[in-house]
């Protein structure tokens, strides 16, 4: 890619798998909204960084390492949003649950709340003065089963993230269908109250990603066993159901991955990816009742798309395609919110998690 004319630039900082293949971990590049080109910056080296947490000073990043045999961890580093580097702040922390796939972020940046999959639990962690993470504060461990006997032989926690008012934490499991509410207090040193509000999802869909409107009282549930989008109005602590919508067409037949859920920053329309056989982006408008209309499908030109992302200005979505070792860029029509594919690769090993953030 070139690297001259960058001139609305912000950084792109991508997390990866180190295994099998090898990866520095957490990558950075500056990338221009205008042309679509990205330049490498610097990369920092952490263990299987699959999820990554920027805070809202962007001083700070947060990584879950997604790591087996009781090595389960978060990290934590300060970043330079001037030069887009990243330095360990030398505390590792462990998750207290194998393989932890999130990383979800209070709105006061004092909390770090990490969804261990294979684990079946999720742990909250204190962030300390200097930044770094304190060791975690509560572990709260979910049990139960689901019909589908090879995916949901247990407890699979996917997703933690916090309400748009920071008083609940909302925690997708995908081995039982279940979507969890634990009241949140950012001011209790144990901020989780264990009772929490359970959701149930249709049997053997396999809740795993959840989103909530930029603007307006919606939240977006991503099942990946099911491939389907399920919307909610969200008030007070409490998701009543709108819509079931796939991500899928109506005559598909074949494996289903849905992965990542993300809006247009105006949020007008919502993006899920699709792993399995279709590698593909499912683009949704978002009408005034939090409802959602299919638009379409744009391929992700390459294989395993974990994870996606939308710079700022809304002018491009990125897709991070893992086992393909690439990032594709897709221009981004703001009027209809579909996607064309601008053939711009980024050459990445196994990427997991992408990210935005403006440059100081």
């Amino acid at each position: 890619m070139t690297q001259q004319s960058f001139s609305q630039t912000y950084y792109l900082i991508a997390g990866t798998y180190t295994k099998p293949k090898k990866s520095e971990g957490i990558y950075t590049y500056v990338f221009d909204s205008k042309s679509g080109d990205a330049r490498f910056v610097s990369s920092i080296y952490t263990e299987n960084p699959s999820y990554l947490a920027l805070n809202k000073e962007r001083t700070h990043i947060y990584a879950v390492n997604e790591n087996g045999n009781d090595k389960g961890a978060a990290s934590s580093f300060s970043f330079n949003a001037s030069n887009g580097s990243l330095q360990s702040l030398g505390t590792t922390r462990l998750s207290h649950g194998d393989d932890p796939c999130y990383a979800g972020l209070d709105a006061t940046g004092k909390w770090v709340a990490v969804a261990n999959y294979t684990g079946g639990s999720l742990a909250i962690f204190p962030v300390q003065a200097d930044g770094s993470l304190g060791e975690a504060a509560q572990v709260i461990a979910h049990s139960g089963t689901g019909p589908d006997k090879e995916r949901q032989e247990k407890a699979h926690v996917h997703s933690t993230v916090f309400t748009p008012d920071n008083k609940y934490l909302a925690v997708a499991d995908l081995g039982i269908d279940k979507l969890m509410l634990y009241p949140f207090d950012a001011t209790s040193s144990k901020p989780l109250d264990e009772k929490a509000v359970e959701i149930s999802t249709p049997p053997a869909s396999g809740p795993r990603h959840l989103v909530f409107h930029p603007t307006k009282p919606y939240a977006y549930l991503v099942c990946e066993l099911s491939g389907t989008v399920i919307a909610y109005h969200y008030q007070n602590g409490k998701l009543t159901e709108l819509q079931q919508l796939s991500s899928h067409p109506a005559d598909f037949k074949g494996d289903i991955g849905s992965a990542a859920i993300h809006f247009s920053p105006d949020g007008r329309f919502l993006y899920a990816s699709n792993r399995g056989v279709c590698n593909n982006i499912a683009i949704y408008s978002v009408d005034n009742s939090g409802k959602l209309n299919l638009l379409g499908y744009q391929p992700t030109g390459g294989d395993h798309p974990r994870d996606f992302t939308i710079d700022p200005s809304g002018n491009f979505l990125l897709a991070g395609n893992m086992i393909s070792g690439n990032i594709a860029v897709f221009k981004r029509d703001k009027t209809t919110g579909l996607l064309t594919d601008t053939g711009k690769r980024i050459t990445i090993p196994q990427p997991t998690v992408l990210l935005f953030t403006q440059i100081k």
